[in-house]
């Protein structure tokens, strides 16, 4: 199975580099599409909802303090198979070129995040994990045609 640096590395392949705040979307939502269309998960690495948006700990702390993110030791984009490929594709079609505060202001909207940030103050971190089926189940029930 690929992991999240995987995804990662293909994302920034296929874009250049990117702020750090947008890799973490964009991987989320290559996470989400990835259970509603392919039935699977792209990468093992738990998502959590962090104050500012979903957030892949593990993925955060290899890049802590940077803003644009360039490249990622570990990552291999050529780890993905065709499959895994299209659907990285199809969310960056979607969601590549909306800036990171539009793709933030997204996630705060969506019920999905809401929930998993419940009880929790705006100021802190928190490291509530969204959960692969509730994922699956949320992104499933959306309409099938995006803005």
């Amino acid at each position: 199975m690929t992991d999240v640096f995987d995804v990662a590395a293909f994302i920034l392949k296929e874009c250049g580099p990117v702020p750090a705040m947008k890799l973490h979307r964009l991987t989320y939502y290559c996470q989400a599409w990835s259970l509603v269309w392919d039935d699977t998960p792209l990468f093992p690495q738990p998502v959590e909802a962090w104050a500012n948006g979903p957030v892949v700990r593990e993925l955060y702390e290899s890049h802590s303090g940077t803003y644009l993110i360039s490249e990622l030791p570990g990552g291999d984009p050529d780890a993905l198979d065709q499959v895994q490929q299209e659907t990285v594709r199809a969310v960056l079609d979607y969601y590549g070129d909306k800036s990171s505060q539009w793709l933030t202001d997204l996630t705060h909207i969506e019920y999905l995040w809401k929930t998993a940030r419940s009880g929790l103050s705006d100021m802190v971190r928190g490291d509530r994990v969204i959960g692969l089926d509730t994922m699956a189940e949320y992104y499933g029930s959306l309409p099938a045609e995006r803005e």
